[in-house]
C-alpha cells in the first residue's frame, strides 16, 4: 500500500509540474526554435531563441524593432485555447524535422505601429516619409511594386531581415496585437 501511495505521490508531483511548465510556457516565456532564413543575418536558420510573452500577456504594443514571433493567420481570431495549446505544439515542433513544423507562427521585426504611413520604393522602406536606416537587413530589397501602407490601431507591421527571401506584412497584411505571440529576449 505505501508502494502505491508513493507512485500516486510521484504521479501528481509530475501532474503539477507538467501544469506549471505549460502556464509558463503560455504565459511568461517560451523557447522558440528559429525555422528557415527570413530573418538573416541577425538569426540563422536553426537558431534557439527565448521570447518573453509578457507582452502578449499584458498585450503590450510591441516597440520600433522589436524581433517578434507571431501567429500569421491574421484572419482568424485567437483565443485562450491558442494560447495553451501553441507552447506545446512550439514544443513539440522543435524536435520535428523543419519540413513538419508549424508554418503559421514567424520569427519578424516590427517595423511600422498603429497610424503609421510606410512605402515601399527604391528597394527602401519609408515610415512617415522618412526612409529608415536598416542596417539590420541582408541586402537591398527587390520589391518591385511600389505600394503604401496605413498601420491600422492594434496592429503592427512586420518584415524578415532578409526582405528578399521573406513572407512577412507585405504578403499578409498588418499584424493583430492579439497575434504577436512574443518578443526575443535571448538567442542562443
Amino acid at each position: 500500500m505505501k508502494i502505491i501511495n508513493e507512485i500516486f505521490d510521484w504521479i501528481g508531483s509530475i501532474a503539477v509540474a507538467l501544469v506549471f511548465a505549460i502556464l509558463i510556457n503560455a504565459f511568461v516565456f517560451q523557447p522558440t526554435k528559429v525555422a528557415g532564413p527570413s530573418m538573416q543575418p541577425t538569426l540563422q536558420d536553426q537558431d534557439y531563441i527565448i521570447i518573453s510573452k509578457l507582452s502578449h500577456t499584458l498585450s503590450k504594443m510591441p516597440d520600433y524593432n522589436d524581433i517578434v514571433v507571431i501567429d500569421s493567420r491574421v484572419h482568424r481570431e485567437r483565443s485562450l485555447k491558442d494560447d495553451l495549446m501553441q507552447p506545446v505544439a512550439t514544443y513539440l515542433n522543435a524536435y520535428k524535422p523543419i519540413t513538419d513544423a508549424d508554418h503559421s507562427v514567424w520569427i519578424k521585426r516590427v517595423i511600422g505601429k498603429p497610424g503609421d504611413i510606410l512605402e515601399f520604393k527604391d528597394g527602401k522602406v519609408y515610415r512617415n516619409g522618412a526612409a529608415m536606416t536598416e542596417s539590420y537587413t541582408k541586402e537591398p530589397m527587390l520589391y518591385s511594386s511600389d505600394q503604401k501602407v496605413v498601420v491600422p490601431k492594434n496592429h503592427v507591421f512586420v518584415m524578415g531581415d532578409n526582405r528578399n527571401n521573406s513572407s512577412d506584412s507585405r504578403y499578409i497584411g498588418p499584424v493583430p496585437t492579439d497575434h504577436v505571440l512574443g518578443t526575443m529576449v535571448y538567442r542562443f
